[in-house]
């Protein structure tokens, strides 16, 4: 197993918000967490990534423990909702900056950066600035920014809550095809029923802090506590 955690536990003064919370998912795979607001979707992915620190439990990354690694040790890229690009950039920068960090040669930034603009269909928006980018094409420039450094491990908080149905749907199509291309272990957080199935090779649905991983999307479909049993049903009798 690639991503493990084992008996994660975290609280906020009183409120106990993760508990005892484990599971572990192969490499380039891509799990899909689903659970309502205040579930504790969040604070999971905080402390994968190294922005939160769990009272209890560990977290391991190919076999080595990473609590008390700093989060920019990890190799992890966590993605928000809102794609938070440098205003002050336009989309090439933003997609080159890790690059540019990093120190490479000016010519395998531009040759990188021209390649995964091609990938996500943004080749003539280069020079444009996020305030000219349609909400699709910003969350686009996010994506590009965060697989470009080749990450081990994505981590997507609801990233397309923010885009109207049309743009959602191409979106996790895009997403989808890159992250298979670029063969990135992912954790997608969703509160939505049908982008939860469409998008994860595995499945999850977190209760209360709790996360129950099932062996198969059948399971998740069976089971009466993960609302695909209700809404077939609200289907099967409208008229």
């Amino acid at each position: 197993m690639f991503l493990k955690t084992t008996n994660l536990s975290k609280s906020f003064g009183k409120e106990r918000v993760l508990q005892d919370l484990s599971f572990a998912l192969d490499d380039h795979r891509m799990m899909s967490v689903l659970g309502r607001s205040g579930s504790g979707k969040t604070t999971l992915l905080k402390i994968i990534a190294g922005l939160e620190t769990p009272d209890s439990g560990t977290v391991e990354l190919g076999g080595r423990a990473m609590n008390g690694v700093p989060a920019h040790q990890r190799n992890i890229v966590y993605l928000y909702q809102e794609p938070l690009l440098f205003p002050h950039l336009n989309a090439f920068e933003n997609i080159a900056f890790g690059l540019r960090l990093r120190k490479l040669p000016e010519l395998e930034i531009r040759q990188k950066t021209a390649e995964m603009l091609d990938s996500l269909e943004l080749g003539g928006q280069s020079k444009k600035m996020p305030g000219q980018l349609s909400g699709g094409q910003r969350q686009r420039v996010a994506f590009g920014r965060a697989l470009i450094v080749e990450p081990q491990v994505l981590l997507l908080d609801e990233p397309f809550g923010a885009l109207d149905s049309e743009t959602r749907s191409a979106m996790q199509v895009l997403l989808k095809r890159m992250v298979a291309a670029f063969k990135i272990t992912t954790v997608f957080v969703t509160h939505d029923l049908k982008e939860a199935l469409l998008m994860g090779d595995e499945i999850a649905l977190m209760q209360d802090g709790i996360l129950k991983k099932y062996e198969t999307k059948s399971d998740f479909v069976r089971d009466a506590r993960t609302g695909v049993q209700e809404e077939i049903g609200f289907w099967a009798n409208l008229k």
